[in-house]
């Protein structure tokens, strides 16, 4: 484990509110400290090693690993920096098999999915005491790449409810929602594509049950929705989306206050975040050094939202590289670095999940494409995020 002090001054320039068009300017200095770690048992080849991907707000961090063999396996990081492995019941022990690990809740309830030894996927639920539940939703498929999917950081609320999606034997994928009791709900957004790699898509579950996500169309363009707690639908676009394959709207984290997070691919194959308050009003913003070139898919992928509005993810620059971002809730935007992220086309950090004091982790690929995991805390209030306690 290896622990990094640094401090890096940015010029930023303030996202641009579609709907207020405003612009703004400000000038920000940030003190970091950036801790890699590599999970027990994780492999030293290509593509191999450590991938985290949540933090909890006492700072315990999940993901998983993958070994020399390929095969993935959970793991906990404590705030103190001890690992547990573990495995679901059941999960393949082949090539591209095992164990995910992708939420956790405030009283370290996790959830994520694994594949067996057919490469059919199933969901899970590990208590806090290790107790692991196997689930399947209902019309899951059961052919090899189809079945039971919990995937994205907040898919799971603090009171036990756990979304996803299910891959039909067609290969269309449908929302689910299983409470805390085990009963599932299932749902389709209106509009959703009914052939093979189409459908919905849910990402994130609010504390009051509210869904967010996004579906694929008939023409595979992609759309962000919000299913609020009675199972009332709502779909939006984000101004200036664009409208072919791939490319539209990717509804992603949601607060307490409603507002979502998200990211839009243009019509220029570009990616930017995005925000959407409870009103529908949309705030759109870049990282100042993502990439623009046009077809790339280059750009800012936000993938993380804390309950104040803090954001954090990555972007993409002209080079192919990717680097960190941390977004704060009035708009100010800090890139960094994580020591020993390669510098090559595809390397870099890939921020997932940031706490409610403002730690994020996520994970990196280093010049020989070995992954590895880190944790990013901020001190102090230069970066408007209050270092993170007993780490």
């Amino acid at each position: 484990m290896k622990t990094f002090y640094f401090a890096k001054r940015k010029l930023q320039l303030v996202p641009v509110a579609i709907i207020l068009v405003a612009l703004a300017i400000s000038t920000s200095i940030s003190a970091q400290t950036i801790t890699t770690f590599d999970a027990p048992g994780a492999g030293a080849g290509p593509l191999q090693g450590t991938y985290a991907t949540n933090i909890n707000p006492p700072g315990t961090i999940i993901g998983f690993s993958r070994d020399a063999g390929n095969v993935r396996h959970g793991f906990i990081r404590s705030n103190h920096g001890n690992f547990t492995i573990f495995d679901a019941p059941g999960a393949g022990t082949g090539p591209g098999q095992g164990t995910r690990a992708y939420c956790i809740n405030p009283g370290g309830t996790i959830t994520g999915f694994f594949n067996d030894a057919a490469n059919v996927f199933h969901g899970y639920v590990r208590s806090s005491q290790g107790v692991i539940t196997v689930f399947d939703a209902p019309g899951a498929g059961t052919a090899a790449g189809q079945g039971t999917f919990p995937f994205s950081p907040l898919i799971m609320n603090p009171h036990g409810a756990i979304t996803g999606w299910a891959t039909d034997s067609a290969f269309v994928s449908h929302g689910f929602l299983r409470d805390r009791n085990g009963g599932f709900t299932s749902f389709d957004v209106p509009g959703g594509g009914t052939a093979a790699g189409q459908g919905t898509f849910p990402f994130a579950i609010s504390d009051d049950g509210e869904i967010t996500g996004f579906y694929i169309d008939a023409s595979n363009a992609n759309h962000g929705f919000l299913r609020d707690k009675r199972g009332a639908i709502t779909s939006y676009d984000v101004p200036g989306a664009g409208t072919g394959v791939n490319e539209g709207t990717f509804g992603g984290g949601i607060t307490p206050n409603g507002t979502i997070m998200g990211n839009y691919i243009d019509a220029d194959d570009l990616s930017h975040g995005f925000l959407r308050d409870k009103r529908g009003a949309f705030t759109t913003f870049d990282a100042p050094d993502a990439g623009n070139v046009p077809g790339s898919f280059q750009g800012t992928y936000p993938f993380g939202i804390n309950t104040s509005g803090a954001i954090t993810g990555w972007y993409t620059d002209e080079a192919n590289v990717n680097h960190g971002f941390v977004r704060d809730k009035h708009g100010e935007l800090v890139e960094f670095d994580v020591p020993g992220a390669g510098t090559g086309p595809g390397q870099g950090p890939n921020v997932y999940s940031i706490a409610p004091n403002g730690s994020v982790t996520g994970f990196f690929l280093d010049p020989d494409n070995v992954v590895h995991g880190f944790v990013r805390q901020a001190h102090g209030h230069a970066s408007g995020l209050p270092q993170f306690p007993g780490q």
